[in-house]
């Protein structure tokens, strides 16, 4: 099976990041930036580095972007060139088109020029951060949607040494525990019976009122 190609536009931190991540993880990637210095660093840690510029079309049909599966468009301050790539990109036909937006107002403009997904990474970071300053036992935080999203919590002394039954989170704070991990082990539907123990994980569902209710709560733990 032909492994997924991706060519990434931008090679600011977040641009870069994400092109050294892909090449570590074994895919091919391109490396598109209109400043030479940025493709010479990058160059050494990808398939392929080239500088060019993300809105003449013509540089871009050269480069043969189209063949690319993935496309991430990681552009910085400059909303004006991240808006024309994409459509650009969009018009040539790229398969998977994923793009870096700066505010609510320009991820909406690229989703209704057609980006197949409208990342916010200054925001994301930001929410992590946030609930993890709530309740440091908070791992991690994924937002589903407006409302609902995911937390990793870190079991608290209050947790350790009782089962899922007893600790009743769905009907004290509304939320759903969706899996509990063990060290390297995964449980992917845990029984009502299921103890937690020191080190376990839990991966819980909940609208976003109702997780940060659950945050609190065991923030001291």
């Amino acid at each position: 099976m032909r492994k997924k190609q991706f060519a990434v536009i931008g090679m600011g931190r977040f641009g870069s990041s994400v092109a050294l991540s892909l090449s570590r993880m074994g895919f091919d990637v391109l490396a598109i930036d209109m400043n030479e210095h940025r493709i010479q660093e990058i160059s050494h840690h990808v398939t392929h580095a080239v500088s060019a510029d993300s809105t003449d079309e013509d540089a871009l049909r050269a480069i043969g972007i189209r063949n690319f599966d993935v496309v991430v468009v990681a552009i910085g301050a400059d909303i004006q060139s991240s808006i024309l790539t994409t459509l650009i990109l969009k018009d040539l036909g790229v398969p998977t088109l994923i793009v870096k937006a700066q505010n609510e107002l320009h991820g909406k403009v690229l989703d209704k020029i057609g980006a197949d997904k409208v990342i916010f990474p200054e925001r994301d970071m930001g929410l992590r951060v946030a609930h993890h300053l709530i309740s440091p036992n908070i791992l991690d935080f994924i937002e589903l949607s407006e409302d609902y999203s995911i937390v990793e919590l870190k079991a608290t002394g209050q947790m350790i040494g009782k089962n899922l039954k007893q600790l009743d989170i769905r009907a004290e704070y509304r939320c759903n525990v969706m899996a509990i991990k063990t060290g390297s082990q995964m449980n992917i539907s845990p029984f009502a019976e299921d103890v937690i123990q020191e080190g376990d994980v839990l991966v819980i569902v909940g609208k976003n009122e109702d997780l940060t209710r659950l945050e609190l709560a065991y923030q001291e733990g």
